[in-house]
């Protein structure tokens, strides 16, 4: 009588856990980064410009736009001195931006503030005709062709927000659209705040 071989699970067995063990450790690393950066809110990603002056790029003007007749400026550092400033970075090609634009529109109406306009990689003709669809809510618009000033002040997309107090320094940082869900409790919040912080 011949013994029959006994055969085990046991190697492949290893061999699967062997080959999930990667898989588990970048499933554990994306949980950790997912919490780490704010349980996955974009717009809780920290600035490290906060507390720091606005970058001094100067950005020239959006060609052809007017209001009332007058050439729009280009965007001018020196602007933010004695005024809070909402700085928007926005493109024609962003579908966020046409969302918010009513609400910067609404914005724009705070006679305490100005609101400035950072046109990221976009072409004239598209910035010119998205302003004229959606509404201007900027006294400024600055081109920011290739993307530079965008580095500058630490954009990680458009649209973001920033808001510069009175003496010139970032305040806050808002990732993502302004929407009505955060308008009041969020951007105005933070925009009296700055109003506060500079009387």
């Amino acid at each position: 009588m011949s013994e029959q071989p006994i055969t085990t699970n046991a190697a492949p067995r290893r061999r699967s856990f062997l080959m999930l063990l990667p898989l588990v450790f970048f499933a554990g690393l994306a949980v950790l980064f997912w919490f780490g950066l704010g349980a996955g809110d974009p717009s809780r990603i920290p600035s490290a410009l906060i507390g720091h002056p606005a970058p001094q790029t100067s950005l020239p003007p959006l060609q052809g736009l007017t209001v009332n007749g007058q050439a729009v400026p280009g965007l001018d550092p020196a602007a933010f001195t004695g005024k809070v400033s909402v700085v928007n970075v926005w493109a024609s090609w962003c579908v966020p931006c046409r969302d918010e634009a009513p609400l910067l529109t609404e914005l724009g109406k705070d006679k305490r503030l100005q609101v400035i306009g950072i046109n990221y990689k976009d072409a004239p003709d598209n910035a010119r005709r998205f302003l004229g669809q959606y509404g201007n809510p900027y006294g400024m618009v600055g081109v920011d062709g290739n993307g530079r000033a965008a580095i500058e002040w630490g954009v990680y997309g458009v649209p973001e927000t920033f808001i510069v107090g009175r003496e010139g320094k970032i305040v806050y940082k808002l990732v993502g659209p302004i929407t009505p869900d955060n308008l009041d409790s969020v951007v105005r919040a933070e925009i009296d705040k700055a109003m506060k912080a500079g009387s």
